[in-house]
């Protein structure tokens, strides 16, 4: 029994690895399949700003991303390796181990069978029952006979599937490492891709180094723009704070009031649950970050970015992030449509948006199509400006965005 019980703890413990392996194996999976996706339209992305030199900035950045995108997917695609190799060492291990057990389980068995035939011939099962000293004795000593019989077909029937179930794992965990080995394979080819882009991303930043002059006035009019956003997203948000606090101050609260600022609590709360879960409003790649940093090409120039840049498919939809109220539209020379909708005291701020799908007032659910992203006809590239808020405060957006 002592034996019988090792076996069943060994069993769980395989079963146990191998769905470890398995959801490991299904997130870099996953991971695999999101970057694979990012490349790809990342790649479209650089055909619409090919040999367009007024988008030389736009294509250095995108192209940044592109090759960072590439390695972590080499990377993944090795950690896949990694992970697959060890589930293979592990079956087999227990494969080879529980095959010795088998085998010995499978030679007692044979001995077992010998014996009882051996008593079956002299009547010693006969002798051994009825030689009871009552007829609940003796129908215990047949009950126990027989329960022992079957518990030993049990046993070297569930140790031989084990070991049956053991080799399907191992062959299908090396059939597994071919095809992640034929797909690091073609990653690899990609190094020489990735190569060829650190070329050209070479190329392209020794041509914006002689183009200074002209970028420090394109990132001067940039500025004048970001402080006209600015100011317009400060000025919504301050009225719209205003009106709140009036109403809060008011000797007369009327019930829909009241249901407003609960409904202000209720959002402001959920809108926290969400840190980080939140999606993106368009899907893109970030060209520039939340915060402080330095020029991409320009030295000793720092910029300090009140959102992110994500740049997208031309004519793509832009979506809100959370459920919420529009509170704010205004056009910005520079940035086009500006969207800003309310989330209990939050705000996500959403500019550069060619055409509007929603009005002043309007409530509006999670992943509502709000507009659409706006094209630089001269650079040939679709970007939008995101940002969110907790009232007067710019929050970092990457750390609410999946």
């Amino acid at each position: 029994m002592h034996r019988f019980l090792k076996y069943i703890l060994l069993s769980g413990f395989i079963l146990c690895t191998f769905q470890s392996f398995a959801q490991s194996q299904n997130d870099l999976e996953e991971r695999r399949r999101r970057l694979i996706k990012d490349i790809e339209q990342t790649t479209r992305l650089l055909e619409t700003t090919k040999q367009n030199k007024e988008a030389a900035l736009d294509r250095y950045l995108t192209l940044r991303r592109q090759i960072e995108k590439r390695q972590k997917l080499v990377e993944t695609l090795r950690s896949e390796i990694e992970l697959t190799d060890k589930s293979i060492d592990r079956a087999k291990i227990a494969a080879e181990a529980m095959s010795a057990d088998v085998t010995r389980l499978k030679a007692e068995y044979a001995e077992m069978l010998r014996t009882a035939y051996r008593q079956k011939l002299n009547n010693n099962t006969l002798l051994f029952i009825f030689s009871a000293g009552s007829f609940n004795e003796a129908y215990r000593r047949y009950r126990y006979l027989q329960q022992y019989d079957a518990y030993r077909s049990k046993q070297a029937l569930l140790i031989t599937e084990t070991q049956k179930t053991l080799q399907r794992k191992a062959l299908q965990a090396e059939e597994k490492r071919a095809e992640k080995q034929a797909l690091l394979n073609a990653a690899e080819e990609q190094n020489a891709l990735l190569s060829s882009e650190l070329k050209t991303k070479n190329q392209l930043l020794a041509g914006l180094k002689k183009d200074e002059s002209r970028l420090s006035a394109d990132l001067r009019k940039q500025r004048s723009r970001h402080e006209k956003l600015n100011v317009a997203i400060e000025n919504i948000i301050k009225d719209e704070m205003t009106v709140r606090r009036e109403k809060a101050r008011s000797p007369r609260i009327t019930p829909a009031e009241k249901r407003e600022e609960a409904d202000l609590v209720n959002l402001t709360g959920s809108f926290e649950k969400n840190r980080g879960k939140l999606s993106m409003p368009v899907r893109g790649v970030i060209t520039k970050y939340f915060g402080k940093q330095s020029h991409p090409t320009i030295k000793n120039i720092t910029i300090d970015s009140p959102g992110i840049d994500i740049k997208t498919d031309e004519g793509a939809d832009v979506r809100a992030v959370f459920q919420g109220e529009v509170v704010g539209i205004q056009f910005i020379p520079g940035y086009n449509y500006m969207v800003i909708l309310k989330h209990g005291k939050y705000y996500s701020v959403y500019s550069n948006l060619a055409e509007l799908k929603v009005e002043r007032g309007q409530k509006v659910s999670t992943r509502t199509a709000i507009g659409k992203v706006s094209t630089d006809r001269i650079t040939n590239t679709s970007t939008l400006h995101f940002e969110v808020w907790k009232e007067k405060i710019r929050l970092n957006p990457t750390q609410w965005v999946r």
